[in-house]
Formats: structure tokens, sequence, C-alpha cells
């Protein structure tokens, strides 16, 4: 027992920490919650799921256990997984560095007419993924598709021994993520580019150098940090792609390996083991990636105002930025225009054997509108990415604030777990909601049965999907909301307090309007992209009912009579809807799009 001075010192000391925490930190009994409820939501929905998948991984029949492991290192066709994911993540990486740095320096550094509209139409890759284009690409590219039989007609080649364009379905899919995630990497090292002091090139070639010279002495090394955030997301995006390997069948690669886990029902932690594998090779780039580039050491002065370095181009130059840019245009809109004409096609036998249909029909868009398989599809993707929308807006009107307007404990950590989604695979947090929220012995064992029945994907998984579409499209929101509250005086809210306004009707009345813009670009990010998400529609929704256009688009390309032209008719419906919502988004960012997609 303390005697009463003691006591009476011990609680003045507390009272003393206390007072000393309010100091330092804005906590108020409505922050101190808002903050709470956000930390418990990222724990339960992004932190809670990994952590499970690394449970399942390495806890096994409730012993530590690294065989599943052991067997990724020992067994020949794991390591095959492996290495065919790695060199499609790299070759991709590759081919759209060498496309995407040409690419911003002809766009941003020369002017010449019609630039301004090029920009826009490089950004076409964006509105469709990859893996709906294979279908398109396999009618062109196919043994005897479009391009071998114009090749025949031209007695070019024998029928007998067609080219294989696809190499099996690596060089498919190779072509097709390069042609989906160039403008990723354009993007960014468009956003390198404008951080460029304009004066350091100008001085370099005062004395002498070459425009060659500059580029790989001055420019290259200061927007190195710029290309390789881009290089790295590519790269992941690549390597842990699904949609693309399993519409052209190359089934041995990661991603698709633990699709099968969860589509055969199969409770073998290998599963697990994969995503754990993916995780940590992600983690590992993004690692190696930040060691390189910080130990460059390449700075540069403060700088006040600058305009942008750009020249005035010749005829010559403009045609070849003109012949590079246009191939790459029609190379980038190949796969659309090919799912257009076979969602055109009445069946198989109006295209085989000839380089264009033979006939056109508009039955395969009735169909889509009208058929019990298609139309629910549209509305329910339609229906999650409303609600996912709604969702990734509250968190991020509220991470952006606390990050901007308060004084918080660990807001750089609240920070990196709010834009993690960004680094991880899609198939690695959709692996671990399947896992974490279908195994209702762990958390969710004192829930009542009809709670578990709504979050069990298994049994209804309308609210995972909403859920993992916020959570994997909140850095979009997050960093459009952040920019333009950074951009925001905080005098304005200052000064409606000082009125007597709440915080709260501060919040709507004054601070929401003026970043309302930020608000609408990151909300048609958010709502566009998970209208084609692939990866967690493909792994939970698993019942023909909950289906999005992405799983619905999967299911009807498997179907052996004219399944691939329904969903081809499909896949451009839900192109049209992404059309509309970047050239909205666009409209309203401009020239800053690219930021969104920087980590």
């Amino acid at each position: 027992m303390l005697d009463r001075p003691e006591a009476e010192q011990s609680a003045h000391r507390n009272l003393s920490l206390m007072d000393k925490i309010k100091r330092q930190y804005d906590f108020t009994p409505s922050i101190t919650l808002i903050f709470g409820l956000t930390i418990l939501f990222f724990i339960v929905f992004l932190i809670y799921p990994l952590l499970y998948v690394f449970k399942e991984a390495f806890w096994i029949e409730n012993n530590f256990n690294l065989t599943y492991f052991k067997l990724i290192v020992t067994d020949p066709n794991i390591r095959e997984l492996v290495i065919n994911s790695f060199k499609i993540g790299v070759m991709v990486t590759l081919v759209t560095s060498i496309i995407s740095l040409p690419l911003a320096y002809f766009l941003t550094r020369y002017r010449y007419p019609g630039r301004d509209m090029l920009r826009a139409v490089i950004l076409i890759p964006m509105i469709m993924p990859p893996f709906v284009g294979a279908i398109g690409m396999q009618q062109f590219f196919g043994l005897y598709g479009s391009v071998n039989m114009l090749l025949e007609k031209l007695n070019l080649m024998d029928l007998a021994e067609p080219i294989d364009w696809f190499g099996g379905g690596f060089w498919g899919v190779v072509m097709l993520s390069t042609l989906h995630l160039y403008p990723i990497m354009y993007l960014n090292i468009v956003a390198a580019l404008a951080n460029v002091d304009p004066s350091l090139e100008e001085a370099a070639e005062n004395m002498g150098a070459s425009r060659f010279q500059v580029f790989r002495q001055i420019t290259l090394p200061l927007m190195m940090p710029g290309y390789f955030a881009g290089a790295i997301l590519v790269f992941i995006w690549a390597f842990t792609d699904l949609g693309t390997p399993l519409i052209f069948n190359y089934n041995e690669v990661v991603a698709v390996r633990i699709f099968r886990q969860v589509t055969e029902a199969n409770q073998n932690p290998m599963g697990y083991a994969l995503v754990v594998l993916i995780i940590v090779l992600t983690a590992l780039a993004f690692y190696i990636s930040k060691r390189w580039t910080g130990s460059k050491h390449y700075e540069m002065l403060g700088r006040g105002h600058v305009t942008s370095r750009e020249t005035e181009t010749n005829w010559g130059m403009r045609g070849i930025i003109y012949l590079f840019i246009g191939g790459l245009t029609f190379s980038a809109l190949l796969p659309h225009i090919s799912v257009i004409l076979v969602s055109l096609t009445p069946d198989a036998s109006q295209w085989r054997l000839s380089v264009l249909p033979q006939s056109w029909s508009f039955a395969h868009y009735i169909e889509t509108f009208t058929h019990s398989d298609t139309l629910p599809s549209i509305l329910n993707s339609l229906k999650y990415s409303v609600f996912s929308t709604l969702l990734a807006l509250l968190v991020g009107v509220v991470v952006s604030y606390l990050l901007t307007r308060k004084r918080l404990p660990f807001q750089n950590l609240l920070d990196a777990i709010a834009m993690l989604p960004l680094a991880l695979p899609g198939v690695a947090i959709a692996f671990g909601y399947m896992g974490s929220f279908a195994d209702t012995t762990l958390l969710l064992r004192h829930l009542p049965e009809t709670f578990i029945n709504v979050i069990d994907p298994r049994k209804n998984p309308t609210f995972l999907l909403i859920i993992s579409y916020a959570v994997r499209r909140l850095p979009y929101m997050l960093r459009s909301i952040y920019a333009g509250l950074q951009q925001t005086s905080v005098t304005y809210e200052e000064a409606s307090q000082n009125m007597g306004a709440t915080p709260v009707r501060t919040l709507y009345k004054i601070t929401l309007p003026l970043v309302i813009a930020n608000i609408l670009a990151g909300a048609i990010l958010v709502f566009s992209f998970s209208m084609l998400e692939v990866s967690d529609s493909l792994i939970l929704a698993m019942q023909d009912k909950y289906y999005p256009i992405t799983k619905a688009i999967w299911s009807l390309s498997q179907r052996p009579d004219h399944g691939p032209y329904t969903a081809s008719a499909l896949g451009v419906v839900g192109m049209l809807i992404l059309i509309a919502c970047l050239l909205g988004a666009g409209r309203v960012l401009g020239g800053k799009l690219g930021e969104i997609f920087r980590i």
C-alpha cells in the first residue's frame, strides 16, 4: 500500500503524462474513436487475413512445419511454377521499360501537333483487363487465326506448319500483360521527368554534352526512383496475374496453382505456402528497389518554379515520334479490336479459316442484357463497385484527414498500411479472405450463425467482395484526397471553427467541398477498376448468382459452344463502362493522373 503523499505523487505523475500526451497529440474523444475504428478496420480486413495465411502456411496440425516450403525448393513441378511466373514478371517489366522510356520522353520533351491527343490515346489499354483481350487475341494469333490465314493467302506460310505466335501461351501472356501495363510505367516515368530540374540538363549541354550524354548522365539517374516505382508495380502485377494465364491455358504459374487450390476445394496447405512465397518475393523486390535507388543519392537542390523543358520538333523527328506512337497504339488497340470483332461474330462457323468473320450479328449483345447468366453479373458488378467506392471514400477521407490535419502516433505506419494493398498481389489478399473468413473456428467462432453466413464467401461473397474491392483500390482514393488536402490551406478550417462551427460541420461544409475534384477523381478510379477486378472476383465468387462481370466472362469463355462470343460481348460492355470512368477521371485530374499509381 502506498501512503497518501506517495499515492498523490503517483496520480500527479499519471496526470502529467496524460497532459503531455494530449499536448503532443490531438486526442479528443471523437478523434480517438475514429482513429480506433480505422485501425480496427485495417486489422480485421487486411492484417488478419495476411496473418491467417502465414499461420496456415507454417502451423500445420498444431505444429510449426516447413514441409511445404521444402517442397517448393525440392519439387521440380512447383519450382517450375515459380520460375515461369518470375520469367513473365521480368519479361513484362523489361518490355514495358523499353516501350515507356522513349514514349514518356517523346510526350514530355517535344512539341508537335496532336501531342495532347496522343497522350490520351496511349492510356486506352487501361480500360480492359488483359485476360478479356486474350479471348480475342486467340482468334487473331491462334494457329489457324486471322494472322496465319492472312500469311497463308499471301503464300508466306504453309497451313500444314502454322506459326505458334504465343509460344505455348507464355508469349501471349507477356504480350497482353505488356500492352495492359505499359501505361502504369509511362505515368510513373512522366511524373519522374516532371521533377527533373531542366536547368541541370541545360548546364550539361552548355558544357558540351550531347543530348544522349545528358539523358544518360543527368536525366536518367534523377528519374530512377520514379522509374523503379513503376517497374516494381508492373513486375508484381505481371508476376501474380491470374486471368491472362487462365485464358491462354498457361497453367504452370503460381497464381493459377493458388486459384486451383480454391476452386478444387482443396485444403492442402500448399496454397497458403505459395501465397506466402509471392508475398515474400514481392516484399523482397520492393526492398531491393529501395536499397538500390537509395544508395545512389541522386538529389537536386531546391528550386523555384520552372517551365517544362520542351523542344520544337522538325519533320524527321515528328515522323519518328508518329511512327513509334502510332505503331504502339495500334498494337495496344489490337486486343480491344479483336474482342469487338469476336463479340460481333454469330458463331465459330462464321470465323473459321478466314481472315475476318464472314457475317456479323448483335445477338450476343442482346443475350448479354437478357440472359440469366450475364445480366445479373452486370448488376452484381455495379452493386459491388458502388458500395466498395462508398466504403473506400469513407476510409480514404478519414485516413487522409488524420494524416494531414491531426497529430497522432504512428501516422507514418498508418499511411504505409493504407497504401500496402497497392504493393500486395491481389491473389494473396483474395486467398487470405477465402481462407480466414471461411474458417469460422478462429476469429468468428463466437459470432451468430446469421452473421457468419453473411461473411462466409462460400455461402455469400457479397460482403467480402465489397470489402476486398475497397481495400485493393483504397490507395487510389487515399492518394487523390491526400493530395487535395495538402494543397488546401488549413486557415479556412481554422476560421470556420473560430466562428463556432464544430469539426464535423467544418469538414463537410469547408474541407470536403475544397477537395471535391480529388474525391471525384478517386471515386471514379475506384469504381472503374472495381468493375473489372479479376483476382478477387475469380477467387471469392463461387456461385453463379453472385458472379461479377469478370467471373462471368471467365465462366462463359470455358463453354464449348458460343460462350467465348458472349463473353466478348460482356467484356465490351465492361470496357465501355470503364472508358466513361477513365475519361471522367482524366478530365478531373488531367496530367496528375499518374500520381495515384505512385507508392
